[in-house]
């Protein structure tokens, strides 16, 4: 299977200029017209004329081809590059294409899965389903009754996009310099990133091992579901799974019509994403409304939700896991030196950066942003303003968060198209609490002691309420019984050493007792866990409406 190498590819397209001067012409006229109007109304402050621009980048990018879509897709995802102007039109971006020559599927299906199609299914149709810019994907039947969908990849494929992929990083390094984009530094890796995921995707082999980790992952979670592999019937370019029979996640009144819980569907899809990044390490980098499938049934306040299309897929290190889990609660305490570190510690800033002048900023963009209440941050406004401080601080985004924030995007983008009020982070800080709270792993109990102890070994009890208030406001699972259970278990069990210990010495500081710090934890302790709130918050598992009465 062809795998993209950028050094490679490029002596490949140069030892066949035939090749690349006939794609050339096509790629200079389409984007020399558009750089043209760029150049001449890229500084324009009319609102308009930039939706017009953005409107015509988006057109350009679609007449292009599969690779160019996925390159404004790419885009769409990178607030540091891309003016603010233009993203809302490169997020509407879709890469649906008029499906190529339906007999030229069969025959490429039969030719990868070495049978008649007659003997491979009972029943199959004489369209696709939906055609897509990498491939299309009809609705068969097996001889045994069930029904699977059968993605078939589009001819020659990985030739078009390693003759594109070249051509592209071959402009897109030369015209870094004049192109209206804040491009910052280190654009080649950016493309080399894409086209590495790009080559992946196209291989389904890769995908159909991505689906089988994806599944092992959430097995123990009903609430998601991932369709089943048939590996005797998928290839390198022929993939078949199980077909979900599900509503797509992108119209509210449609999903009430069948009577299914939006909300819970929504808690579902944000829950499972940061699962994904700050549980597994391996997330599914495309959520859009076209992969995931809302299902019938919910288990306690969770929807049952489908993911499908496991192509373009991403790991996330143990390191930066704990970093992300604890900007977090960083941002929401307002730690904002704490939260600068963390943009080190991520690669969004230089070690040597001054931070003087950074973190004035950081609190006027994130800090106005969170307002009095955690529940009005939105990701996509924070992104937004953060196109801005790039032109003007030294931030950057490291290639290997282009997917990371494609996802988060796309998962809070999905999220207010069926309830406009949501806010993503009134989900993600409880489930970062509980997790920070139970101390089931040995990195949670590490970064619980980061938060609650300051430098000086000190218990900051407004750090330790504030997340006892987070996990008891939350509205979708009020018992607090659980929270409960886990800190007593974290405290007295093997795990709690560090716990223990680091309570002990604030108590004996410089040879002294000191009590206010443990009569003040022993007081949060009875106000948050009273017998009163911990009956109510079974109650209200065991009966919501009786606790509402």
């Amino acid at each position: 299977m062809p795998s993209y190498d950028a050094s490679a590819d490029r002596r490949w397209l140069l030892r066949r200029p035939w090749l690349l001067i006939a794609r050339l012409v096509v790629v200079l006229s389409q984007l020399g017209g558009l750089a043209l109007v760029l150049v001449v109304q890229g500084n324009s402050r009319d609102r308009a004329v930039q939706q017009r621009l953005a409107r015509r980048i988006l057109t350009t990018l679609t007449n292009l081809g599969p690779c160019f879509i996925k390159v404004g897709q790419a885009l769409s995802t990178r607030p540091d590059l891309v003016r603010r102007d233009w993203l809302e039109q490169l997020t509407q971006l879709q890469d649906n294409l008029p499906p190529f020559d339906h007999e030229t599927a069969l025959a490429l299906i039969e030719a990868e899965l070495g049978a008649p199609l007659e003997q491979l299914f009972e029943e199959f149709p004489h369209y696709p389903m939906a055609a897509a810019s990498l491939g299309q994907v009809y609705r068969a039947r097996l001889a045994d009754g069930h029904w699977v969908a059968v993605k078939v990849q589009r001819p020659n494929l990985p030739y078009i996009l390693r003759r594109d992929l070249a051509i592209i990083r071959l402009l897109g390094v030369a015209a870094a310099p004049i192109l209206p984009l804040n491009l910052g530094f280190g654009l080649a890796e950016i493309i080399d990133e894409f086209g590495r995921t790009l080559f992946e995707e196209i291989d389904y082999h890769c995908e159909a091992d991505n689906a089988e980790r994806f599944a092992a992952l959430f097995a123990d979670h009903p609430e998601v579901i991932v369709p089943r592999v048939y590996r005797q019937l998928s290839s390198r370019h022929v993939l078949t799974t199980q077909w979900i029979n599900g509503v797509k996640l992108q119209n509210r009144q449609e999903l009430e019509a069948r009577h299914l819980d939006p909300a819970a569907l929504i808690r579902t899809g944000v829950i499972s994403g940061l699962q994904q990044l700050l549980e597994f390490g391996y997330f599914h980098a495309d959520p859009h409304p076209g992969n995931l499938f809302a299902l019938p049934g919910k288990t306690g306040a969770m929807g049952h939700m489908a993911y499908v299309d496991f192509g373009m897929m991403d790991s996330i290190s143990n390191a930066d896991r704990l970093t992300l889990t604890g900007a977090v609660v960083h941002l929401i305490n307002r730690d904002f030196a704490a939260l600068a570190q963390d943009f080190i510690d991520l690669g969004f800033l230089n070690p040597n950066a001054d931070l003087t002048p950074i973190l004035p900023a950081l609190e006027e963009v994130l800090g106005g942003a969170l307002g009095e209440n955690v529940g009005s941050f939105n990701f996509k406004a924070i992104t937004d303003r953060f196109s801005e401080l790039m032109f003007d601080y030294p931030f950057r985004v490291p290639a290997r968060f282009a997917l990371i924030i494609r996802a988060v995007v796309s998962q809070e983008g999905l999220a207010l198209r069926l309830d406009p009020s949501f806010k993503i982070i009134r989900v993600a800080y409880p489930y970062v609490a509980r997790r920070l709270l139970a101390g089931d792993t040995a990195e949670m109990r590490e970064k619980l002691l980061e938060v609650i102890f300051d430098r000086d070994g000190r218990l900051r009890i407004e750090r330790l309420e504030n997340l006892l208030q987070v996990v008891e406001g939350d509205q979708t699972s009020p018992d607090l019984l659980p929270v409960a259970t886990d800190g007593l278990r974290l405290l007295l069990g093997p795990g709690g050493s560090s716990l223990r210990q680091r309570l002990l010495l604030t108590l004996v500081r410089n040879d002294r007792l000191h009590t206010e710090d443990l009569r003040a934890l022993l007081g949060l302790m009875r106000r948050t866990f009273s017998a009163r709130k911990l009956a109510s918050g079974v109650l209200a598992r065991l009966n919501p409406l009786a606790a509402a009465a």
